[in-house]
């Protein structure tokens, strides 16, 4: 039995380029909660090198900012015991590549939120290629309101 990701059951329309389900040219982010945490393992593919073996360092920002977001919209909606995530959107991101990101194997990213407020989560996140942390990032991410762009994307 497949496993529903937090992007497939919540927002199965959306068309973002790095979590989108139904971007059919995306990274196809999945995230799943696993207790405190929230988890996924991505497959980079031979177009999303930045140079042989290495993937992109844009990639990695877009993965670790759309799993960001998916673990903050999560947690809002668990902290305002809502039935759905409220749409959100990142404020800001600090992506640190710590070394090249090879593309030999699955990689792992894992988020959690370090603080959050009614309508605001920071969370903090790593990305690990063959068991070492290759790139970290600190963001926060926003619920938006009616009006704002984003908000009947989900």
């Amino acid at each position: 039995m497949a496993v529903e990701a937090l992007q497939e059951r919540y927002s199965p329309g959306s068309i973002c380029f790095g979590c989108g389900p139904a971007n059919e040219r995306g990274l196809h982010v999945r995230s799943f909660v696993e207790g405190d945490e929230v988890v996924a393992t991505w497959q980079p593919e031979p177009h999303h090198q930045a140079f042989p073996g290495m993937l992109n360092g844009g990639i990695v920002g877009a993965l670790l900012d759309c799993h960001s977001n998916w673990t903050a919209a999560h947690h809002l909606m668990k902290q305002s015991g809502a039935d759905a995530p409220p749409c959100t959107v990142t404020a800001d991101f600090h992506v640190t590549l710590k070394r090249p990101t090879p593309m030999d194997a699955p990689l792992k990213l894992t988020a959690r939120v370090a603080e959050s407020t009614e309508d605001r989560a920071v969370v903090d996140a790593t990305l690990e290629a063959n068991g070492k942390v290759t790139a970290t990032c600190r963001g926060t991410f926003v619920a938006v309101k009616p009006g704002h762009p984003a908000y009947h994307r989900w």
